[in-house]
């Protein structure tokens, strides 16, 4: 996504847990339109370190809530869920967002931009092993509609929460450790439709990413 924002001119930016991470996409993607700075969005002193580094590049238009954090791997019963790790979970999926949402919702109106949480199906579906997981997505899922009905009298800042699906990602394998998933999709095979649903700008909801496909239906 970042990749694909770049390329239509925005500036980006952008930050990751592991700086040797984020080295190697600010090499490969080699855009001076790349801000990049490393810090985990639960430290609320790297929050406002990104917050101003966005609005200090330009007008700010959108904020992508993609940080997540899986918990233990292999993932426990949630009757033998370690409630510290649990509690991490729910500070990086469901608390850090709502805290950068606040930080920037004026700023986003001032701009008519859009606010993007990244779910999963994990949040609708009781799958054994993905309660610490899919509780924590099912509260973003929740925050972002209750957060729609509540700007809505500012319909320029809608507020969606997407489902990109299965993906091949290093936190995808760390959930089915030892198991083969090379047969889901890689990360990039999403972007269009998440720049659909930007560039359409449908009612704030949830979308999945099977509903933004050029032959989809946007509802």
């Amino acid at each position: 996504m970042t990749a694909a924002l770049l390329d239509r001119g925005w500036t980006v930016v952008a930050d990751a847990r592991r700086s040797t991470d984020l080295k190697r996409t600010v090499t490969e993607l080699n855009s001076a339109g790349l801000i990049a700075l490393p810090g985990d969005v639960t430290d609320a002193s790297h929050r406002g370190a990104l917050v101003a580094a966005a609005i200090g590049a330009g007008p700010l238009r959108l904020l992508v809530n993609n940080a997540s954090r899986l918990g233990p791997s292999p993932q426990p019963a949630l009757a033998d869920y370690p409630l510290r790790e649990l509690w991490a979970v729910y500070a990086a999926n469901v608390f850090a967002p709502l805290a950068l949402i606040q930080a920037v919702l004026p700023v986003l109106r001032d701009n008519a931009g859009a606010i993007v949480n990244l779910t999963s199906d994990a949040a609708v579906e009781a799958y054994p092993g993905w309660g610490g997981y899919g509780s924590s997505k099912a509260a973003l899922d929740q925050l972002s509609a209750v957060l729609a009905t509540e700007v809505s009298a500012t319909p320029e800042v809608p507020v969606y929460a997407f489902d990109p699906g299965d993906m091949r990602t290093e936190m995808h394998q760390a959930a089915f450790p030892g198991e083969d998933i090379s047969d889901r999709a890689e990360p990039e095979s999403v972007v269009p439709a998440l720049l659909r649903l930007l560039d359409t700008r449908p009612p704030s909801g949830r979308y999945r990413s099977a509903d933004l496909a050029p032959s989809g239906v946007l509802r």
